[in-house]
């Protein structure tokens, strides 16, 4: 996969970077690998969402099981997410035990947001220049004490900061004052879908954009489950606002049809709406309004899920998927006619891209030999037991998928799970 364009090439590799390509081999010498007929190049995914937990909540996920999990998947390159880890990373002392935690014990290269939280302006910039590659924000409550949300004061501080740093700001969008708490005790998909609507993710982009036009500031909306932001989203960046979006396999992949009354498996938050909604969703990707295609992977321990209870209201939401996310998304793409050019463009350059990670994401000479090999026409069916995250519940769990990972190499080393040789990631370093 090479300039937009399937087609044959020799890559020759050197000091972990892509040093040639369609270079000519000398007589007498064998490439090292020969991709089977069956299978394609192409680069490590680069999965800007993923919530590792550690410290402080390694039972629900860690730093070596995530990262085992995602060079399986194709991925080689995560930026970690700053909250449900105790501490979070709303400080340089938290980012610290971050990085600690995970050194020598990443299967691949890990990257760090940095946490936009009340009160704590002063750090963003000793966040940035110790090479977080942004900040992420809620606009409501984030789930955990330790992470409060920003009201539209604090998100104005925030971005006014930022936008003197050239920063980006993450931003959970959905607003507090649109949600009703799903009812204790219900077992209804229904029911939950109904007490976070479409409506709740409007109200607070709307939110967002105003206060992005107002201080200049770079903006990111996170896993966008509703179709009906696309139109605001458009015209904001008609204005200017710099503004990029993403969404997730699961938005792409599932649909509220598909989920059972107490499969709390499925629970997130913004929710999977209905195919109707996922279409446009699809849509919005092809024409560029959605830039992005990242895991949003959030795991839980399987008690937290309820699955022994069902009950919506109570369980932890969050899908985990960094090892599916290249399989699922190339399953509904082929569908619809796209090609892995485009799944390139989703979940490997745009996502470096969007934090400067230039020598990610690509096969380009100088890039680092980041690199996966596909089987996109073989599938395959979702088997808790094979999958690498530390706790095996998924949404995915019995559903066939189309295209397997069967190799991965990191700075043009093989990360298959047997020696971690992931490095940490800082701003500007790569």
């Amino acid at each position: 996969m090479l300039d937009g364009a399937e087609r044959p090439v020799t890559l020759g590799i050197r000091d972990g970077r892509i040093a040639t390509l369609d270079a000519v081999l000398p007589p007498g010498h064998a490439p090292d690998v020969v991709l089977a007929e069956d299978e394609v190049l192409l680069p490590g995914l680069v999965d800007t969402h993923v919530h590792v937990n550690e410290p402080g909540r390694t039972e629900w996920e860690g730093f070596e099981s995530a990262t085992r999990a995602a060079a399986a998947g194709g991925v080689t390159t995560i930026v970690d997410m700053p909250l449900n880890a105790v501490p979070p990373t709303t400080t340089l002392s938290g980012l610290r035990a971050k990085q600690e935690a995970a050194e020598g014990r990443v299967h691949v290269d890990v990257g760090f947001w940095g946490g936009a939280v009340p009160g704590n302006v002063p750090e963003l910039r000793r966040l940035h220049e110790a090479g977080v590659l942004g900040f992420k924000g809620f606009l409501l409550p984030s789930g955990v004490p330790e992470f409060p949300h920003l009201d539209d004061a604090g998100l104005r501080a925030a971005l006014a900061e930022l936008a003197g740093l050239d920063g980006l700001l993450l931003v959970h969008a959905e607003d507090e004052g649109e949600i009703d708490p799903a009812p204790l005790h219900s077992r209804a998909y229904a029911d939950f879908v109904a007490s976070r609507p479409a409506r709740a993710e409007l109200v607070a982009i709307e939110r967002l954009v105003a206060a992005a036009e107002e201080t200049g500031a770079r903006v990111h909306i996170v896993h966008l489950s509703t179709a009906e932001a696309l139109p605001v989203i458009r015209a904001a960046r008609d204005r200017g606002v710099r503004l990029t979006v993403e969404t997730c396999p699961h938005y792409l992949t599932l649909s509220a049809e598909d989920v059972a009354d107490g499969r709390t498996e499925f629970k997130c938050c913004p929710p999977i709406r209905d195919s109707t909604n996922r279409d446009l969703l699809w849509a919005g990707l092809n024409e560029g309004t959605i830039d992005v295609v990242v895991s949003d992977h959030s795991p839980c321990t399987s008690a937290l899920k309820r699955l022994d209870t069902g009950d919506f209201g109570d369980a932890w939401g969050g899908i985990a998927s960094v090892q599916l996310g290249l399989s699922a998304v190339w399953t509904g793409a082929r569908r619809r006619g796209h090609g892995l050019v485009d799944v390139v463009r989703w979940m490997c350059q745009g996502p470096a891209d969007l934090v400067g990670l230039r020598r990610k994401g690509r096969l380009a000479v100088g890039a680092d030999a980041d690199l996966c090999v596909f089987a996109p026409d073989e599938t395959f069916t979702v088997d808790p037991a094979k999958l690498h995250h530390r706790n095996p519940d998924t949404a995915y769990a019995g559903r066939i998928l189309t295209g397997t990972v069967r190799r991965t190499w990191v700075r043009g080393v093989p990360a298959d799970g047997t020696q971690p040789g992931g490095r940490l990631l800082r701003r500007g370093e790569a």
